[in-house]
């Protein structure tokens, strides 16, 4: 009787270590996850980035009086290179997104510009890799809510709390880019 209860509590306890210790592996491996995403987009955000100094020196060439325009995609691209939170990369690379946005606007008045077949490949090459950009952080929005969703989660909370696993943070739209617009008919 002895043996049988010895044995019954040493299977016990090794199934109660087995759990932590997988509650614990899926933890690290959802964190390295979010990292492996979140550095996924800062590939493609340097991507970007190595792009853009080539679109303003075409652009320069055509439309060189608008140098606030210019000037404006600059800042923007050195506050992406210098973000070193999420929310400060997600508001650098909205800022980025909009003066390109209004950079391609002003070519639309340069038809010379727009028949240039460097600005028109710089330009497929920044849709392309703005799609990329978009994938990425919907994948790491993906992979956070996992990992959050883990360390909220009974009994892999304690686990988190222990070992001091911290919730990430989503990648969000701006504000202006959330409100739904008016339709009118």
């Amino acid at each position: 009787m002895d043996l049988l209860l010895t044995i019954v509590i040493i299977v016990c306890l090794i199934i109660i270590i087995g759990t932590f210790i997988h509650m614990y592996n899926n933890l690290v491996g959802l964190r390295n996850r979010v990292k492996n995403s979140l550095a996924q987009i800062d590939v493609q955000l340097k991507r970007r980035n190595d792009l853009i100094p080539n679109l303003v020196e075409t652009v320069k060439g055509y439309a060189g009086h608008e140098k606030g325009v210019l000037e404006e995609v600059t800042k923007a691209r050195t506050g992406v290179m210098n973000a070193t939170t999420v929310e400060e990369t997600s508001a650098a690379d909205n800022q980025l997104t909009g003066a390109l946005k209004t950079l391609f606007a002003v070519a639309e008045n340069y038809p010379d510009l727009k028949a240039n077949s460097n600005f028109q490949q710089l330009q497929s090459e920044l849709s392309d890799t703005e799609d990329k950009i978009a994938y990425a952080r919907q994948f790491y929005n993906d992979v956070v809510l996992k990992y959050n969703n883990t360390c909220q989660q009974f009994p892999s909370s304690i686990m988190a709390k222990l070992f001091g696993f911290k919730e990430e943070t989503f990648f969000e739209a701006p504000e202006s880019e959330r409100a739904v617009p008016e339709v009118k008919f």
